[in-house]
């Protein structure tokens, strides 16, 4: 798939993942594409300077936790706010493919 085509999405695909539980950075990455049915397969170069930015602007919390390897595993956690940032972009996303699927159809009927 044409990765321009993600570019746009993949922050809300994030905070997609992490609304319902905490992920650390691996297991978003197979989780993402688990679910798109191997669609997206998001590199760790993209997604933790997405998950830095994200926590940046507060949408996101991240926490640590030691499991026995030699490097404690970094969490993420959706904030309240993420939450609501969340419902904002799928309501964009959701006009956009709506948008994107009328033209692809011949545009809107004049029912």
């Amino acid at each position: 798939m044409d990765q321009s085509l993600m570019k746009g999405s993949t922050a809300m695909l994030v905070l997609k993942l992490l609304d319902g539980q905490d992920l650390y950075g691996y297991q978003m990455i197979e989780e993402l594409r688990r679910r798109s049915d191997h669609t997206f397969d998001l590199k760790a170069g993209t997604l933790y300077p997405l998950l830095h930015s994200l926590e940046q602007q507060g949408f996101v919390t991240a926490w640590e936790e030691n499991c026995g390897t030699a490097r404690p595993r970094r969490y993420y956690h959706l904030t309240d706010e993420g939450r609501g940032q969340l419902a904002v972009r799928e309501t964009e996303w959701k006009s956009y493919a709506h948008a994107v699927m009328q033209v692809l159809e011949g545009g809107a009927s004049l029912a």
